[in-house]
């Protein structure tokens, strides 16, 4: 599988989302970030491993330096 993430759109029941939404804002994460946490969390308690998530890089490029 190549590095880019998979967008999916998800269907969840409104107290369900809300219940992410504030374990998102408590963890300090996105909502996103926070859907892929505990889809990890639960894969690890059945015992499916996976690879630690790549970092996404953030912020803007570095910025081309003038040479002269």
């Amino acid at each position: 599988m190549s590095g880019a993430r998979k967008a999916y759109p998800l269907r969840v029941d409104p107290a369900l989302w809300a219940a992410v939404e504030r374990l998102a804002a408590t963890d300090l994460r996105s909502v996103n970030a926070q859907v892929e946490c505990l889809l990890r969390e639960a894969l690890k308690q059945r015992g499916i491993k996976l690879g630690d998530p790549r970092p996404v890089k953030r912020g803007r490029p570095a910025r081309e330096q003038e040479h002269g």
